[in-house]
């Protein structure tokens, strides 16, 4: 399962990487970056804008892949009005556990079987023991936010050609998987009952920051214009 893991994995050397970069050859600026990180602590930096710009543009920049994926994503969230940083924690650390081949498919690092339709793991959840039905539920909602934030272009594009189902409807399931998964004891048990039911709450608008991430920075020249702009009339229309 993803647990949010990805902020705890950051050390001191890593952030103060951050303060080099935003002081880029200014001493003054970097020690006032090192002052803020003393004062404030690291999400001080984590949630400046110029980090941001600073670590997709320095050529100095060698932030570790975990670190930039938070940035981005919690930029991303700060852009569409969601500033819990559990939330942003949570969903980097899903890139970056489905990052790695083949893990978008399975419930966990330990489990073989691989679903690759949600209609799917709903079936299994009739056989499904009690840890086996949060593991599901969870992935329910894991692998809905997956695949309509990052690869919305694609499923738009099922959905006409091939009459396969909606955004809308990754949506519905992936929320109902979070606020499912979040009421049971086994969220409880590992303590991310709050962050799940969370994103449950949240998810047409975590899954418009993940839009965002995809269409800047992992397919930019990727995908079709109109699309991208009917995707955003209907968020913001609220379309159920």
């Amino acid at each position: 399962m993803i647990l949010p893991t990805v902020r705890a994995s950051f050390s001191r050397r890593d952030v103060l990487h951050l303060a080099h970069l935003l002081g880029h050859g200014d001493e003054e600026i970097q020690r006032g970056a090192e002052r803020r990180l003393d004062e404030e602590g690291a999400d001080a930096l984590l949630d400046d804008p110029r980090v941001l710009n600073a670590l997709l543009t320095d050529p100095d920049a060698a932030a570790p892949t975990n670190l930039v994926f938070y940035v981005l994503v919690r930029h991303a969230l700060l852009e569409v009005g969601l500033r819990d940083r559990a939330t942003a924690d949570y969903v980097a650390s899903l890139l970056v556990a489905f990052g790695r081949a083949g893990r978008a498919y399975r419930l966990s690092e330990t489990t073989t079987d691989e679903y690759h339709y949600l209609v799917d793991m709903v079936a299994r959840l009739a056989t499904a023991d009690r840890h086996e039905a949060f593991l599901l539920r969870s992935h329910l909602g894991n692998y809905s936010l997956w695949l309509s934030g990052l690869f919305p272009d694609y499923l738009e594009a099922r959905s006409r050609r091939k009459g396969a189902p909606s955004i809308g409807y990754y949506e519905r399931m992936g929320s109902t998987g979070y606020h499912l998964a979040a009421r049971s004891p086994e969220a409880a048990s590992f303590g991310v009952e709050r962050v799940l039911a969370e994103v449950g709450d949240h998810f047409r608008g975590v899954r418009a920051a993940l839009n965002l991430v995809s269409d800047r920075y992992l397919c930019p020249r990727g995908g079709d214009p109109v699309n991208r702009l009917l995707r955003e009339v209907v968020t913001r229309a609220g379309e159920p």
